[in-house]
């Protein structure tokens, strides 16, 4: 098996197809998105994650990594497509569909096809095996299947998929030890063989996990910022037991992942899975929640036409990904509600739904600051300084930030308002 098909060069294809490539194998990566084929081929990389620029030239200059429009014979066919919540919150599997009937004109005896998108529990066997079986080939008697989920961090990809463990869910045994000979070419870590489904749905129980334990958290911070206690010390003191570790609570939670992977459990099982499903209820709410704590804040000061600073929109610390972000929710609905709103990300370069500013720019003149996302810049910002460049000094912490400094903060400045937040 020496060359591979990528159907998909999103977040996870094209980052799996420049590694393969430096391993030896031949690797066609497909994509519909004209523009993104031709950057690839002409070795114009977005630099989306450390090193996969340099990486996704190597390949290309060598010719082992063919990016194209349609998929063509090879040996292992890899689906890397999104599956996107529908309004209803449940899986789009139009995507999936679409890659594996493209495939299925270049499908031979002794072929692989390579699930990695996340998906319902069942999607593998009940799905996709129907799909490759209607070119007249059957799963176990001359075409093998498998799914492997992705779990890797956005900004430590190349990283990760590497050295994590991988979960690799065969539609039989033979299709799982044809899949492990692919993955352990690269990957460093553990490779646990199961079934399908198990597969599929160890996928989604990981990030419903983290998604369950950060509504637990933050719906403390809800109960604390009604009791006047501060989230993060209560936290840090619970977490000292050692049979318990509370995860940190936030604005809410993005990405493509953790606020979405959970609805995908809840859709195969809705009267069993209640916890899950409040959960993100809890999670979603949280965007809402602090607009509001910020309304209230502004009129409790009695500022007539207060200036809100926002620090960060993206999803997460240290990237550029804004899919699904509660930081840029919270900025557009100030925005919407009238408020004159500032707003500084380090990491986004061009965005044009609405101006962005230096940190300086963000803070002077404001009245209340919300930390939306704990990017490494802001870390080291001093609070003195900055509050010397508002014109109020409202602090909204959603993130936990700047804790070290609020004893000096607290003595220094005991006529300002501060409203530690979350």
């Amino acid at each position: 098996m020496k060359k591979v098909c990528i159907i998909g060069l999103g977040y996870i294809g094209l980052p799996t197809a420049c590694i393969l490539s430096s391993k030896g194998f031949k690797v066609v990566g497909v994509d519909i998105n004209q523009k993104l084929v031709e950057g690839l081929s002409e070795a114009n990389i977005d630099p989306l994650e450390p090193g996969l620029a340099d990486l996704a030239n190597s390949a290309i200059k060598s010719g082992n990594f063919v990016p194209q429009l349609s998929p063509e014979e090879a040996d292992v066919f890899m689906i890397c497509v999104p599956t996107p919540p529908t309004e209803e919150n449940k899986a789009d599997l139009s995507y999936v569909k679409t890659a594996v009937k493209s495939a299925l004109p270049y499908l031979r005896r002794g072929n692989l096809v390579i699930l990695e998108s996340t998906v319902p529990p069942g999607t593998t066997k009940e799905i996709v095996k129907p799909i490759l079986e209607k070119n007249g080939l059957k799963i176990g008697n001359g075409l093998c299947l498998a799914y492997c989920p992705e779990r890797v961090l956005p900004g430590n990809i190349l990283k990760e998929l590497a050295e994590n463990d991988r979960i690799i869910g065969g539609i039989d045994a033979e299709s799982a030890e044809l899949a492990k000979e692919i993955y352990q070419s690269f990957v460093e870590g553990e490779i646990c063989l199961t079934d399908a489904t198990t597969a599929e749905m160890a996928k989604l129980v990981e990030n419903s996990f983290r998604d369950v334990n950060i509504a637990f958290a933050n719906e403390l911070s809800r109960v604390c910022d009604k009791l006047n206690l501060k989230i993060w010390e209560v936290i840090e003191l619970a977490n000292k037991h050692p049979r318990v570790s509370i995860l940190k609570p936030g604005p809410g939670v993005g990405g493509h992942c953790v606020a979405v992977d959970p609805f995908f459990i809840v859709e195969k099982a809705p009267g069993e899975a209640k916890l899950i499903k409040t959960a993100r209820g809890v999670n979603d709410s949280m965007p809402d929640y602090i607009v509001e704590k910020v309304e209230r804040a502004v009129k409790q000061a009695q500022i007539k036409t207060p200036i809100i600073a926002c620090l960060g929109i993206t999803y997460k610390a240290g990237t550029d990904d804004l899919r699904g972000s509660p930081a840029l929710s919270i900025v557009r609905r100030l925005r919407e509600k009238g408020y004159t709103v500032r707003a500084c990300d380090p990491y986004i370069k061009d965005f044009a739904e609405f101006p962005l500013f230096s940190i300086e720019e963000t803070v002077k003149g404001a009245d209340c600051l919300v930390l939306l996302v704990d990017h490494q810049e802001f870390k080291g910002i001093n609070l003195d300084a900055l509050l010397k460049k508002m014109r109020g000094s409202l602090i909204i912490n959603t993130r936990g930030m700047w804790l070290c400094n609020e004893p000096t903060y607290h003595k220094s400045l005991e006529d300002k308002r501060h409203l530690p937040g979350l």
